[in-house]
C-alpha cells in the first residue's frame, strides 16, 4: 500500500482516516515542534526505531482513559504514600528516563534526541508536561510526560525504578485532570498495562470524533502548571 511522504515544508497531515491497515498514515518530515502540535490536534503521533524514517500513526483501534475509569486499587492508593510529587520539575530526565524503557516488543527506543530537544521546546510553551515520582529521600523513581492538545492529555511514555512508581505518578495525573476538567487521556497503542488500571480501546472513528469536539484553539487549556511540592 502507496503510503505518503511528508513535505519538509508543509505540515499539513494526510487524513488519519486513510491510514493503512497498521495504523500508519504517513512517513518523513521532521520532528518540528509545530508539526508535533499539528499531528496530536489530528489524532497522529510519531512511533518508529532509530533506522527506519519517521512514522505518523493513528492507529485502530486506539487506547483511552476515561478519568472516571481509572482503577485506583487499595494497594497502589497504599503504596501513593511512599512517594512525593511534582510536575515539570525534571522533564528531560523523565524523557531520558523513558527512553530506556523501550515499549514491549520494540529493540531500542524511539525516544531519540530530536525528539527529545522537540519535546523539551514544548515543555518551554507550556505544551508538554511531566509528571514524577520522587522517593522520600528526594530521589527520581518514577514518571511519565505527555503533551495536552485541548482538554486532552496525550500521554507518551512512563518508566519506574521502583514498585508502583509510574502507576502513581499516572494515579496523581488522573487526579488532577479530573480537578482541571480534562476529557481524556490519549494513552495510543493499546497494552495490557494500562488495561489493567482502566484504560480501553475504541475505535479509531470514535477517537477521532471525541478528539474533534475538544477546543482546539487552546491547546493549553486550563493546565495548571505546579512547581510546588504536591501531597
Amino acid at each position: 500500500m502507496y503510503l505518503p511522504q511528508l513535505n519538509k515544508h508543509s505540515l499539513i497531515f494526510p487524513n488519519p482516516r486513510d491510514a493503512n491497515e497498521d495504523g500508519i498514515v504517513a512517513w518523513g518530515g521532521d520532528l518540528n515542534p509545530s508539526r508535533l502540535i499539528r499531528a496530536y490536534q489530528n489524532g497522529i503521533f510519531p512511533w518508529y526505531s532509530q533506522q527506519d524514517p519517521i512514522l505518523w500513526w493513528s492507529t485502530d483501534p486506539r487506547l483511552i482513559m476515561e478519568l472516571n475509569n481509572f482503577k485506583l486499587s487499595k494497594s497502589l492508593k497504599k503504596n501513593m504514600k511512599k512517594f512525593n510529587y511534582k510536575f515539570d520539575t525534571n522533564f528531560t530526565q523523565v524523557m531520558h528516563a523513558c527512553a530506556n524503557t523501550p515499549r514491549k516488543g520494540q529493540q531500542g527506543s524511539w525516544i531519540n534526541n530530536e525528539l527529545i530537544e522537540s519535546f523539551q521546546t514544548l515543555n518551554g510553551m507550556g505544551i508538554a508536561h511531566s509528571v514524577e515520582t520522587y522517593s522520600k529521600e528526594g530521589k527520581l523513581v518514577g514518571g511519565l510526560y505527555g503533551l495536552v492538545i485541548g482538554k486532552v492529555f496525550c500521554g507518551e511514555s512512563m518508566f519506574t525504578h521502583e514498585n508502583d512508581a509510574s502507576k502513581a505518578a499516572y494515579a496523581i495525573l488522573v487526579r488532577h485532570l479530573k480537578d482541571w476538567g480534562y476529557d481524556f487521556i490519549d494513552c495510543q497503542v493499546p497494552t495490557q498495562h494500562l488495561k489493567s488500571l482502566g484504560a480501553q480501546e475504541v475505535s479509531r472513528e470514535y477517537f477521532l470524533m471525541r478528539l474533534e469536539k475538544v477546543n482546539m484553539d487552546n491547546i493549553k487549556h486550563s493546565w495548571e502548571i505546579n512547581k510546588k511540592l504536591i501531597n
